[in-house]
């Protein structure tokens, strides 16, 4: 999953960036308002993690732009602006979440997780498909009823596959939500994390399709 991190503060940028890759999150990091505003109207993120008082271009501002650019990704503000008014004009701008500072890591995952789940139309932590089974609160995995060891790229790779169950999932998305646009990848890194899922649980598991990119099936064997 690639997340687009929009905050000024150094030391609390890292420590976030830092925080969301050990939980496995592809993070791309900005700074500034106007970048911030033209990563979004990109599209290529699955999250936006939003400060308000940024340089150059205030982060309402870079919402509500986005907004009426028609960029649909889900965002969640982060801000010291603790007001009532001030929660109301994030949310009217057109936010989905909103999380005050400081705030624990612990909450931020699991608001990241129940907003995402929202965007793909799921009500719980857990995703199954056919014999496929994923726990995304604790990042586990099972194949049969057999618990299958994972690393962190490998889980988010097939949960990024099993929410779209039934559907191919482009090569470019898979790559930007496993690596961020920050990252230079080799040409065969998404084929070698294909190789290792299938594997790990099954060669019929997960389909190539040619040119295009990858599906897992709805009732995958």
């Amino acid at each position: 999953m690639h997340i687009i991190l929009v905050e000024d503060d150094l030391q609390l940028g890292e420590a976030i960036r830092l925080a969301l890759e050990r939980l496995s999150y592809a993070v791309t990091w900005l700074r500034d308002g106007r970048e911030a505003l033209a990563a979004m109207r990109d599209q290529t993120a699955d999250l936006v993690l939003l400060d308000l008082g940024l340089p150059n271009k205030d982060g309402l501002e870079v919402l509500a732009e986005a907004r009426r650019s028609h960029v649909n990704t889900p965002v969640i503000v982060m801000t010291a602006r603790d007001g009532l008014e001030a929660r109301v004009r994030g949310l009217d701008a057109g936010a989905d979440d909103y999380l005050v500072k400081p705030f624990h890591v612990e909450e931020l995952s699991a608001r990241i997780r129940s907003l995402t789940r929202r965007a793909q139309g799921l009500a719980a932590n857990r995703i199954d498909v056919g014999v496929i089974s994923l726990d995304i609160g604790t990042c586990e995995a099972e194949y049969r009823g057999n618990r299958v060891e994972l690393t962190r790229r490998e889980f988010s790779l097939l949960r990024i596959l099993m929410e779209r169950a039934g559907r191919i999932v482009r090569r470019e998305h898979l790559e930007n939500s496993l690596y961020g646009l920050d990252s230079a990848v080799g040409s065969s890194a998404l084929e070698v994390q294909i190789h290792a899922l299938r594997r790990k649980l099954s060669f019929d598991a997960i389909r190539t399709i040619r040119g295009v990119g990858y599906m897992i099936p709805r009732d995958p064997t």
